[in-house]
């Protein structure tokens, strides 16, 4: 048994179905990321999936300076409060300094601490004393046992408002890999484990100027998360990946979305 994560209809953990956190990597627009978040919406009604919808303001971590970043905190979080408005469903960005977590937990049900800043005492402090629910990406330089530093931390903040997730562990250079056995190790800490399908298949940097992808063996590694048990799946998802303005080679194509979550749902009623 873990704890039970509640956002509003949506539960996290024990025997309650996977939840789905999906959406582009980034805020490209108002327009377009309404126009995804209402499709995601449609899709998952239509299936009984629990969603919650992910954006990020600004990709603070991007191989180069030239890299698209988004709108910023405030603009960024004027867009996603109105999706959350308009199209009813939990909303989660990831903030990458202290300053920006005050501002955020106006607005997000879930506040995301990025992989590359889990260790960030400050940061999982300030975001944990907010009393928002908190999903914290397990870095791809950590072992599934370290995260039992991330939960003391949170919870000596005095929250136990926690998600954990697992996005791959680096493999040589401009790789990562997925063990399986994290997701049940992490999930034995107590929390709920959410796997990301999607940054697991990035290659880091792989491309010299911006990271590269390997988005074919998506459903794969999302179809295995959820035989494991996994409470959650976070999938990146966009109309046009290759014209993405981030992480495009690694998104899963929106019109693929539902037969994968199809077998997904089949996959966790049996297992659960």
């Amino acid at each position: 048994m873990v704890k039970e994560i509640k956002i509003g209809k949506v539960r996290f953990g024990n025997s309650h179905p996977f939840v789905l956190i999906a959406g582009p990597c980034v805020i490209e627009s108002g327009a377009s990321v309404l126009a995804i978040a209402e499709r995601l919406k449609k899709i998952t009604s239509r299936l009984k999936v629990p969603f919650v919808f992910k954006a990020s303001f600004d990709k603070a971590n991007r191989t180069s300076i030239r890299s698209f970043r988004g709108p910023g905190l405030w603009e960024g979080l004027k867009v996603l409060a109105e999706i959350k408005a308009k199209v009813g469903v939990p909303v989660l960005s990831d903030v990458h300094d202290v300053g920006q977590v005050g501002p955020a937990a106006e607005i997000l049900d879930i506040i995301q601490i990025p992989a590359f800043l889990c260790r960030q005492t400050d940061l999982i402090v300030a975001a944990a004393k907010t009393g928002r629910v908190i999903n914290v990406k397990k870095g791809q330089f950590l072992a599934p046992w370290d995260v039992a530093g991330i939960i003391k931390k949170m919870e000596e903040a005095g929250n136990r408002n926690l998600l954990l997730t697992e996005r791959g562990v680096s493999f040589g250079y401009n790789n990562l890999v997925s063990d399986f056995r994290s997701l049940a190790v992490m999930r034995a800490k107590g929390y709920p484990v959410i796997f990301d399908a999607t940054h697991s298949v990035q290659r880091p940097g792989g491309l010299g100027h911006a990271s590269g992808g390997e988005s074919q063996y998506i459903p794969l590694l999302a179809r295995c998360a959820v035989a494991a048990g996994v409470d959650g799946i976070f999938l990146e998802t966009h109309p046009n990946p290759a014209k993405a303005l981030s992480d495009g080679l690694n998104m899963l194509p929106l019109d693929q979305l539902e037969k994968l979550l199809k077998d997904l749902v089949n996959i966790d009623r049996v297992v659960k």
